[in-house]
């Protein structure tokens, strides 16, 4: 009897671990399951959806419709003209809403021109689909996984819907298109007075049943764009996602991987070029599916960044649903991005400018750059005085480094007789002169380590040069009338006397464009060496003595502003070092470097004269 009532017991209590397991785990495990797998299902829909069919030019150069009766044009006017649009005038943008497929699709950027010429073209930023180097924006919504509900799509025409002809800063426009089947969309396209429109779409169902629908936006770019592929910044498609953080790709990475994909996150994600961005943003904390896209289509490549929301819009038979999302197009200001990231609690949308390794620094570097720009209005002059008042920040530490150096240019000849004394006795050699540190107190790493707590803070100084959109087009004195651009003088040239231009010349005309600031710069570099105690070792003295031409060489095409920061570094540390190497007793004879610099050395043959 006993046994028989252990028997149910266990039986019982097996059979509550079993229906506890599957109610309480694998229950809603499943259905999670389930539910990823349909939105993943949705996800490829879409995907399939938005794909842009490939199009032609017959050889007489007339367009050529697909199959599904788009085509390709000879320019962007070609393609603004084909259609029928809803004009975008701002303060900062000018542009067009194309109402086939209603998207945005021709942005310019009115504050900022092509050249310093005042008479340039301002900034293309959006070009239509089938003009060259196409690059738009659009919304839209995606029917749940085997569903056949009507939805609008890149070939549908909408309407103008109420008064509102032309999108400005306070008058937003409506489009409506009809499924014909008992839904009606609008859209709806508001924009501040900067670069971040408002998208509202809603679904008017007129049905008898309900419909749940996806939102979904993308950003697609037709072409490989040229990019400064420089470490400092990049450029290409890129977004915050929930706790996949900042995700940077490379065009040429996207084009290995051809897809890259963040499931049930959050976040923002589009294209981002050195000055400009464009991205897609849901609501802040709204869960989406992300995905990184490449394929070619046979005439161009065709980067896409798009998301899916996971959570279904349903709108009810009879009544009417809405849903909001955002589109960023415009410059990188990084003023405006701040304000729209606390307003709007978009996350961490300053990563839309690449701050770079140390952010940390080179945030509060960009504000006291901003902040002195605003008291002298010379963007040029303002990179001086940040570098002056770091100079002087960093000036007890300097002050240990050139101190170190002072001691070992005091102790100069003492090496030299050591090498003749061992010349061919290497560890010797090593020895004797870590004698001589010993007696003399002297710590030949100690000069390092001043600069090496240094190089953070000019890292960040040199990235906020070069990633700045104040410094494009900004002048600075004489013939520097773009700090972004190199400088534009050139020595090969004479100046400009000569007329060839020695760039276009195979394997070294890259080498070939050499302004007087580069050059300034590499004297500043020169002269700064001959300060330092020549290293002991040859091949190190040589590798030194070949630096500022390498340098200079390698600068000559690189922005002006940065040069400039460069070659008045250069002359604050030269005035610097010999100052404090002076006070710590050392010889400094630095004209008399300079000059022996330029006298012949006597060759192994030779006798030296006594």
């Amino acid at each position: 009897m006993e046994n028989n009532r252990n028997i149910i017991l266990a039986i019982v209590l097996s059979m509550v671990v079993l229906f506890g397991w599957q109610f309480f785990v694998a229950g809603p495990q499943m259905e999670r399951a389930q539910q990823q797998a349909q939105v993943a299902a949705e996800q490829a829909q879409a995907e399939a959806a938005l794909a842009t069919p490939t199009t032609t030019v017959s050889a007489d150069g007339t367009v050529a419709p697909a199959a599904d009766g788009s085509a390709v044009y000879a320019d962007r006017a070609a393609a603004i003209a084909a259609t029928s649009r809803v004009v975008i005038d701002t303060e900062d943008l000018h542009g067009s809403i194309n109402l086939t497929g209603a998207r945005l699709d021709d942005l310019e950027l009115k504050q900022y021109r092509e050249t310093v010429d005042p008479t340039s073209p301002i900034i293309t930023l959006l070009t239509p689909a089938g003009a060259p180097n196409a690059y738009f924006a659009e919304q839209g919504w995606v029917p749940a996984a085997g569903a056949t509900i009507a939805v609008p799509d890149g070939k549908s025409v909408w309407s103008v819907e109420g008064g509102a002809t032309t999108l400005t800063a306070t008058t937003p426009v409506t489009l409506r298109w009809d499924n014909g089947a008992g839904l009606i969309f609008h859209r709806t396209f508001s924009v501040d007075e900067h670069y971040l429109f408002t998208i509202t779409q809603s679904i008017e169902n007129t049905g008898t049943s309900d419909v749940a629908l996806f939102p979904y936006a993308r950003v697609a770019r037709h072409g490989t764009p040229k990019v400064a592929n420089f470490f400092i910044q990049h450029e290409g498609p890129h977004g915050v996602l929930g706790s996949n953080n900042l995700i940077s790709k490379k065009y040429t990475d996207l084009q290995k991987e051809q897809q890259a994909r963040f499931d049930n996150t959050t976040g923002w994600l589009g294209f981002s070029d050195k000055y400009w961005a464009t991205a897609v943003l849901p609501k802040a904390d709204a869960p989406i599916n992300a995905l990184f896209s490449w394929k070619n289509t046979g005439s161009y490549d065709d980067y896409q960044t798009s998301f899916v929301e996971t959570t279904p819009v349903t709108v009810a038979a009879g009544a009417t649903a809405t849903h909001e999302s955002y589109l960023f197009a415009g410059a990188k200001e990084e003023a405006v991005i701040s304000a729209y990231q606390t307003h709007y609690g978009f996350d961490r949308l300053e990563l839309m400018i690449d701050w770079g390794w140390f952010s940390f620094i080179t945030k509060p570097m960009y504000y006291l750059l901003s902040f002195l720009y605003g008291i002298i209005g010379n963007f040029g002059v303002a990179v001086l005085c940040v570098t002056v008042i770091v100079k002087a920040i960093f000036f007890p530490l300097a002050s240990r480094s050139f101190a170190s150096m002072a001691a070992m240019r005091r102790v100069q000849p003492e090496m030299k007789a050591i090498q003749e004394r061992f010349k061919d006795d290497r560890p010797g050699q090593q020895q004797a002169m870590m004698e001589l540190y010993r007696k003399e107190k002297i710590n030949p790493l100690s000069g390092c380590w001043p600069i090496l707590i240094q190089i953070p803070v000019f890292f960040s100084l040199y990235t906020v040069i070069f990633i700045s959109l104040d410094m494009r087009h900004a002048p600075f004195f004489g013939w520097i009338q773009d700090l972004a651009a190199p400088d534009p003088t050139n020595i090969f040239t004479l100046f400009g006397l000569i007329p060839w231009d020695p760039t276009v010349l195979p394997f070294i005309g890259s080498f070939l464009h050499l302004g007087i600031w580069p050059v300034i710069m590499g004297i500043t570099m020169w002269v700064q060496m001959k300060l330092n105690p020549p290293p002991p070792d040859p091949t190190q003295a040589m590798i030194f003595n070949w630096m500022p031409v390498i340098f200079t060489f390698m600068l000559g095409t690189f922005p002006a502003g940065l040069v400039i920061y460069w070659a008045w570094n250069n002359t604050l540390s030269v005035t610097q070092q010999y100052f404090i190497m002076k006070r710590h007793g050392a010889e400094v004879n630095l004209l008399g470097n300079i000059l022996d610099a330029f006298k012949r050395k006597p060759k192994a043959s030779e006798p030296t004269k006594s």
